[in-house]
């Protein structure tokens, strides 16, 4: 067990309670996030996995639509496979993801930083295919034209379902039929700033594209 574990746990129950709020304000339960997915950003951070955030209708946009810049100090796009979940912890269905993130200006610590729903900003979901292809497909990543990122898409993501589910129920929720997980950036996620056209694509899964405006 890491050190952090505990006050991990801790975090994400403080961050649940922000969860808990929007859904009692209208908001929809869409689902959860993986973040800090980076081997590197782990270690610094003294953590033994990734942790999870979550995703309700409040930050969901369009495909095609914008997101407003606004006073952001960091902003980036992150390339994710999101994953539709079946009866009984199955993967129903796989599609794109795009994550729009700010992680300028950050808490000091993991615990901080999964409070905060681990640097979350607003999200996009594409189609949904039974399967990833058998000879495999790769995420693109592109603003304004100019490709900025490339990376192969995982086969499997039992491993994240584990995690998802393992997580929360350790602060007394569950992994429920109908809840999408984005599964973690494919790729370093890409700087972008007012004015940049972006498109994500995931080869035979679908593409997804977003305007960044100020």
């Amino acid at each position: 067990m890491s050190p952090n574990e505990p006050e991990i746990i801790a975090a994400l129950s403080e961050q649940l309670v922000a969860w808990r709020s929007s859904l009692d304000g209208g908001a929809k339960r869409v689902g959860w996030k993986i973040g800090l997915n980076v081997p590197d950003i782990q270690r610094k951070l003294g953590l033994r996995e990734s942790v999870i955030g979550h995703l309700t209708s409040s930050s969901l946009l369009e495909d095609g639509g914008s997101y407003s810049a606004g006073a952001a100090a960091d902003l980036r796009i992150e390339p994710e496979v999101a994953l539709h979940m079946g009866a009984g912890g199955t993967i129903a269905g796989y599609g794109p993801a795009i994550e729009v993130v700010d992680p300028g200006d950050p808490p000091p610590d993991a615990s901080g930083i999964v409070a905060g729903n681990v640097f979350h900003r607003a999200f996009l979901l594409g189609p949904t295919h039974a399967a990833i292809p058998p000879d495999g497909t790769a995420a693109d990543v592109r603003v304004n034209g100019e490709r900025r990122e490339t990376a192969e898409v995982p086969g499997g993501f039992a491993d994240v379902v584990e995690l998802v589910a393992r997580l929360l129920g350790d602060v007394g929720e569950e992994l429920r039929e109908g809840d999408v997980i984005i599964a973690g950036s494919l790729t370093p996620p890409a700087p972008v700033e007012a004015g940049d056209e972006v498109e994500v694509g995931l080869g035979a899964l679908g593409s997804l594209t977003v305007s960044i405006v100020p």
